[in-house]
């Protein structure tokens, strides 16, 4: 057996399975420890019992792994939108996507928490976190224009029904007891309906 063969499989048998919810979590741990600023990526890697090359095989820089499940939900919503019924008004088109893109978060709230605020206190991540939502409102206009609805009222309607998802985001995550997240959904646009 020669010394390569022999490595790989030394290697194979220190392979432990989700690599990248270990390196998420670890990436998570670290940042709330040390700051965002602080961590590295081979930090992240060392945590997560991977190699540097393993965590950006997966994620281009450390700042990804707080957005990786943007593509998830954008494609969530976008689906949704093509679903909800032909009679729906444009808004409450958009806003089934909303509540089907932030349904993804239902069970992971206790990450969407530390992950807010995380991305709360650092300039940089906000930044990209409005660049993420801006993305998911041009999805959300796009999703709406497929199902015929023109311009501006599909571009007024989804980026709308995006605020009302950061509003109800921003609710959900920092109350005590909060409802689901189609819940604060729903108030939230039903604020937005009252302003007249």
């Amino acid at each position: 057996m020669s010394a390569t063969v022999i490595t790989t499989l030394l290697e194979m048998g220190r392979w432990k399975p989700d690599a990248r919810g270990r390196m998420i979590r670890a990436a998570m741990e670290l940042f709330a420890e040390h700051g965002f600023e602080q961590t590295t990526a081979g930090d992240i890697a060392e945590r997560a019992d991977v190699t540097e090359r393993t965590f950006f095989r997966h994620f281009t820089d450390k700042r990804e792994v707080l957005f990786d499940g943007s593509r998830t939900m954008e494609r969530t919503a976008y689906d949704a939108i093509q679903g909800a019924p032909a009679e729906f008004s444009p808004l409450d088109a958009a806003l089934a996507g909303m509540v089907a893109g932030g349904g993804l978060l239902e069970d992971r709230r206790d990450h969407a928490v530390r992950r807010s605020r995380i991305i709360a206190a650092n300039p940089s991540l906000l930044e990209r976190e409005l660049l993420k939502l801006a993305a998911m409102g041009d999805a959300t206009a796009e999703a709406l224009r497929t199902r015929g609805v023109a311009d501006p009222t599909a571009s007024l309607a989804a980026h709308s029904a995006v605020t009302v998802f950061r509003v109800a985001f921003a609710h959900w995550v920092s109350a005590e007891e909060p409802p689901g997240f189609a819940a604060c959904v729903a108030e939230a646009a039903a604020a937005l309906r009252a302003l007249k």
